[in-house]
């Protein structure tokens, strides 16, 4: 006959080794000076082992009955529910310790090859700031989408929709690679989708209008700002890198006497190496620079140290002194303009400036062209292109 909750409640200890009272199916109850302790004897290739079962009162006759009944279906299924104890144990202990903010550092660490000195630490501060305070500390194979939908939302409710979208970027990307690690077994965000406002896409102002940029190449010569704003100011419209690229940049990727600039991959958006072919005008400027900054790591160091580039702000900041408001010229915008005026306006081929452009361009097989694709034909065309800035400048 079983064990009932009232004899279980009151049974007191009688022998000075302690008593048994069995409940059946290898489960009894354990009473001895320290308490009333649930035990299961079991039989696994063909050893006797005892599984505990809890303690009681924390742990009720019916609880310690389910527990026998779960071990007997181990038992079942060729399983020693004792090591599967052991095993949930340690994948506990092992989750408390791979929190998401210890992950999230693993892969920043991991992955910091991959991006810009600026870039990594705009991400760890985006991670510091927003996610860490709101999940950092719980184990990330125990997140759920729900814990990481409200620190989202949390950015978006200050109005930072684009913000927002980056930071649950940023945070699927640690969850694929604790999967990829075997730390979570999949990205919670992925059930995300639509649950943020979506981001109103806003195109960088450029000008592009060929009289409209003869005026605005007259002002950048004019320019009496800085030495090393002024001829970034001037190199940006020759190369039209993206503007982390040029303000980036350093003596080591430059060869001035073959004429070629080797941006790599980790600088850029796409990931893959880039190769800026340098008119005579832009090798012209870049001289001009190397007396005043060849000494160091890049071609345009900041103002305040030589250990570091030149802020995001800079250009920008050069284009708003000359009258140019955000609204009508932007750094990024010298991409859009050469765009669009090499192709409408010198009818060059459009695979060529894509080239030039670092977008992805494919064959005919769909395979995406390698860095060196037309780079004769591209460096011709960058000579046209400066040609074209002189001698709209010169007629302005």
């Amino acid at each position: 006959m079983g064990l009932t909750d009232t004899f279980v409640k009151q049974v007191k200890q009688v022998k000075p080794a302690g008593d048994k009272y069995t409940d059946g199916q290898g489960m009894y109850l354990l009473v001895n000076s320290a308490g009333k302790y649930w035990r299961f004897d079991y039989r696994f290739l063909g050893k006797r082992k005892t599984l505990a079962l809890g303690v009681y009162p924390a742990v009720s006759l019916a609880k310690a009955r389910t527990r026998r009944q779960e071990a007997r279906e181990l038992l079942a299924d060729g399983i020693d529910p004792g090591a599967a104890k052991r095993d949930a144990k340690n994948s506990k202990l092992i989750a408390a310790q791979h929190t998401f903010e210890a992950v999230a550092r693993l892969w920043l660490d991991k992955t910091k090859s991959e991006r810009a000195s600026t870039t990594q630490e705009k991400v760890q501060n985006w991670l510091a700031n927003n996610l860490f305070p709101a999940i950092g500390s719980l184990p990330i194979s125990t997140i759920k989408p729900r814990d990481v939908l409200v620190a989202v939302q949390r950015i978006e409710a200050r109005g930072a929709n684009e913000s927002a979208h980056r930071v649950k970027s940023l945070c699927g990307q640690v969850f694929r690679f604790a999967v990829a690690i075997g730390l979570a077994e999949r990205d919670v965000t992925a059930d995300l989708k639509g649950a943020l406002a979506s981001v109103q896409t806003n195109h960088f102002a450029a000008i592009t209008e060929p009289h409209e940029v003869a005026k605005l190449l007259k002002a950048i010569h004019g320019y009496s700002g800085h030495a090393y704003a002024a001829a970034a100011l001037k190199l940006a419209p020759l190369v039209f890198v993206r503007p982390g690229e040029l303000r980036s940049a350093e003596w080591v990727e430059i060869d001035l006497d073959a004429a070629e600039w080797r941006i790599p991959g980790h600088k850029m958006k796409m990931r893959n190496d880039h190769i800026v072919p340098l008119a005579k005008q832009a090798v012209d400027i870049l001289r001009d620079v190397h007396g005043m900054t060849g000494h160091g790591k890049y071609v345009f160091p900041s103002i305040r140290s030589g250990d570091r580039c030149m802020s995001e702000n800079t250009i920008n900041a050069a284009l708003r002194g000359l009258g140019f408001g955000k609204d009508v010229m932007t750094g990024h915008g010298f991409r859009a303009m050469a765009r669009t005026i090499l192709d409408e306006v010198l009818e060059e081929r459009v695979d060529y400036i894509e080239h030039q452009l670092a977008h992805t361009v494919k064959d005919a097989n769909g395979r995406a062209y390698n860095r060196t694709a037309h780079l004769p034909a591209r460096r011709m065309m960058m000579q046209r292109w400066a040609d074209y800035l002189d001698a709209l400048r010169a007629a302005a």
